[in-house]
């Protein structure tokens, strides 16, 4: 295993030639056709749907699963440093890559063989988009309650889905949902999962939220009014649906452990650069002591998050359990990008608190990663039931 640093003094350590290849052209893109639009485009609340088309020719989309069905056959621990770096050109684009991956999962490790041959290929380097499906406005964190039901037709007959789903990365744009939907009693048992093309008939979308950071990816809720899907799109066994969604996000918990590494770095190349410019007193901000411990701090968190979710990816890659070790992945780096950010606007000054610089908006960006894919309480939940067991009622 080589190492190698990247221009912004980032060392990698990369297990093959063809990693260290694909990092070289993911960076090459992302200074190329990322980083150039970023301020605009999230100004403007534009969604690069152009980009997309081009990281799915470069087979971007489908970076960790099989080559048979048009995957990478990339592990983890590379498929995440990719994010990482297309993070920090724009989370934008970093976050709606792991999104995409994330709303293929079930798919790719549960679903049938007929089903991954029939639909794997085009998801995966077809140029469409996924969305992934499980929230709802009242089920958040207790997913588990959500009340979208599919009720079935007959035996043998098209399942009948109907219910809402909320806060969608991607609701409205995306070409397939796997959703999450009751189809038995109360509880995490009654749920299964469901893959709906985006152009089904009672399939639409709420306009987007209008949020504070991350305008240009579209978050919608996406309202399901008798949206009709043969037994051929349900994923895994009827019940098994809450079981799948958590297997996703366990690996989906580690792409959003990335892309908050990717950002904090963009934070800390931005701060770093200023301070070597920016005079007061005669001399670079850089020379005084206080900020240089307080860039040396940031760099330390950025640093330690990113050993944190390449040690659960390496855990991921043999094999072996690694829930305990991406909760805390999710957890500390999204932590250290809000820190990290925050810092970043506060070198810089009252410019830092201004649009003319891009720290503002990687501090507003940090905030929705403590938040997406379970909150950072759910993760301290999660990482205590592993250290001590389930509560007690």
């Amino acid at each position: 295993m080589a190492a190698e640093s990247n221009a912004d003094g980032v060392e990698r350590r990369l297990p093959t030639d063809e990693a260290r290849e694909l990092l070289a052209l993911t960076r090459d893109i992302a200074r190329r056709e990322i980083a150039p639009r970023a301020a605009e485009e999230e100004a403007a609340g534009h969604f690069p749907r152009e980009l997309f088309a081009l990281l799915s020719r470069s087979g971007f989309l489908g970076l960790p699963y099989d080559p048979e069905y048009g995957g990478g056959g990339q592990p983890y621990e590379v498929y995440l440093q990719v994010l990482e770096e297309l993070a920090a050109a724009r989370l934008t684009v970093g976050l709606g890559v792991s999104v995409h991956t994330l709303s293929c999962h079930a798919l790719a490790r549960f679903g049938t063989e007929q089903q991954r041959a029939a639909r794997l290929p085009a998801m995966l380097g077809g140029g469409l988009l996924g969305a992934y499906c499980l929230s709802e406005p009242a089920a958040g964190s207790d997913a588990a309650a959500l009340r979208t039901r599919a009720v079935r037709e007959g035996e043998g007959g098209d399942w009948v889905i109907d219910g809402t789903k909320a806060w969608i990365t991607h609701g409205g744009i995306a070409d397939f949902y796997t959703v999450m939907a009751r189809t038995g009693g109360p509880g995490a048992k009654g749920i299964t999962a469901f893959l709906v093309p985006g152009d089904a008939p009672g399939l639409s979308a709420a306009p987007p939220e209008r949020k504070m950071g991350m305008t240009g990816s579209p978050t919608a809720q996406v309202h399901l009014d008798g949206v009709r899907v043969s037994d051929a799109r349900r994923l895994g066994a009827e019940g098994q649906g809450f079981a799948l969604a958590l297997d996703a996000l366990d690996s989906g918990r580690l792409g959003i452990a990335a892309c908050a590494v990717g950002l904090g770095q963009a934070a800390l190349d931005e701060a770093v650069a200023y301070a070597g410019e920016r005079r007061q007193f005669g001399r670079p901000i850089a020379d005084f002591q206080g900020l240089r411990f307080l860039l040396a701090d940031m760099a330390t968190r950025i640093e330690a998050g990113r050993a944190l979710y390449l040690e659960a990816a390496r855990l991921r890659d043999e094999g072996r359990p690694f829930g305990r070790c991406a909760a805390m992945a999710k957890l500390f780096c999204t932590d250290a990008a809000m820190q990290v950010t925050t810092d970043a606007v506060q070198v810089l000054g009252g410019y830092g608190y201004t649009a003319d610089f891009p720290v503002e908006r990687y501090l507003r960006e940090a905030k929705m990663l403590q938040i997406v894919e379970g909150t950072n309480q759910i993760q301290r939940v999660v990482i205590a039931r592993h250290l001590v067991g389930p509560e007690s009622r």
